[in-house]
């Protein structure tokens, strides 16, 4: 069979699967689209200047969390825990930093949506080792201390508690095609269809 026959096959068939998880999970109440959306604006915002690697760990400690029995279920929960009425009392700070949450650097936006698929469709492995928490190197806030100190990737330090590796939930995705043969599903959320990133 000729090459491109089988790279189009697998393709189709990947998309197939995730068509189907996705049907499971739309049954289950849980919008694909919108969830990967949350966890792309999550990696726009937190981590956009950061190295992919950097990228990457920002997206796996939303997923972490989302596995985590202390936090909410759906990405966009956890993304969005504590609200943002409330300046600087929320999870991720530029979700309640009183600012625009409209993407405009488009080719960041761009690499952010693609990034969180691989995250949020299990492709890529994570570098904190299961870390729930994070913060910039050039802050030192006092939660650090009682936490179990991981890796320092780009310019975030990630952490983790006893319980954090212990009390994780089995990933509800586990996927063993490599991510250059995928075809992803999932748009950014309606707020950011104007950015025709996809």
């Amino acid at each position: 069979m000729h090459k491109g026959v089988v790279s189009a096959l697998v393709v189709v068939g990947v998309a197939l699967a995730a068509l189907s998880i996705g049907r499971a999970h739309a049954e289950e109440g849980l919008d694909i689209r919108e969830e990967i959306g949350c966890l792309a604006l999550n990696i726009y915002f937190e981590a956009r200047s950061e190295p992919t690697d950097g990228k990457l760990a920002v997206g796996h400690v939303v997923m972490n969390r989302v596995s985590d029995p202390r936090y909410p279920d759906k990405v966009c929960d956890v993304v969005k825990q504590g609200g943002s009425k409330i300046i600087n009392r929320c999870q991720f700070s530029w979700y309640c930093d009183g600012l625009s949450d409209h993407p405009r650097n488009l080719r960041a936006w761009r690499e952010s949506i693609a990034l969180a698929r691989i995250v949020f469709w299990g492709y890529s492995e994570d570098p904190t080792g299961g870390a729930l928490w994070y913060h910039a190197d050039y802050v030192q806030p006092v939660w650090r201390l009682r936490l179990d100190r991981g890796p320092k990737i780009g310019r975030h330090v990630f952490y983790r508690d006893e319980r954090s590796t212990v009390a994780l939930k089995a990933p509800a995705i586990q996927h063993s095609v490599p991510s250059s043969k995928v075809a992803f599903v999932g748009r950014p959320p309606k707020v950011m269809a104007d950015a025709k990133a996809i």
